[in-house]
């Protein structure tokens, strides 16, 4: 996994997530320090947007039009489960924070065995954008994804 950088001018973090699809604004203090001497371009919205993250653009554009555009956005929890496109019936149950980031996740495989793991069990955790009408279509109440939870199996730290 990687990731592409670049510096954004806007009027604010949602005038950027509202802009494009995928993206993720940085506003930690220590790592925007972190990256002031890296050589990244520099844009506007707009310029962003008619070039390097055009896709990304319309990729948003469309959702917007899609009435569970921004469903799961301003939440502090959201849950969801997931076909797993790997296994047949297998699913994934996660759930995730305001930023997208998983906190828990359950996987549920074709055999029926269950494996818990949190957000100290993966080596990377990129937020999904929860802006993603597809999203709204795969949420759960927290008590579906506690239930699950609470039945998953653990792996016992060594």
């Amino acid at each position: 996994m990687g990731a592409l950088w670049w510096w954004i001018r806007a009027e604010s973090a949602s005038d950027i997530t509202d802009t494009f699809a995928e993206v993720e604004v940085i506003e930690d203090p220590d790592t925007r320090r972190r990256v002031e001497s890296w050589d990244l371009e520099e844009f506007d919205v707009a310029q962003a947007a008619a070039g390097p993250l055009a896709q990304l653009a319309q990729q948003r554009a469309e959702q917007r039009r899609d009435p569970s555009y921004g469903q799961l956005l301003g939440r502090e929890r959201v849950y969801l489960r997931f076909a797993d496109p790997a296994v047949d019936p297998g699913q994934w149950f996660t759930e995730h924070d305001e930023t997208g980031r998983r906190l828990r996740q359950v996987e549920v495989r074709a055999d029926g065995t269950t494996e818990a793991t949190t957000e100290t069990d993966w080596p990377m955790n990129p937020p999904i954008d929860l802006g993603d009408p597809e999203f709204a279509g795969m949420e759960i109440t927290q008590a579906e994804f506690e239930q699950v939870w609470e039945h998953a199996t653990r792996e016992e730290p060594t």
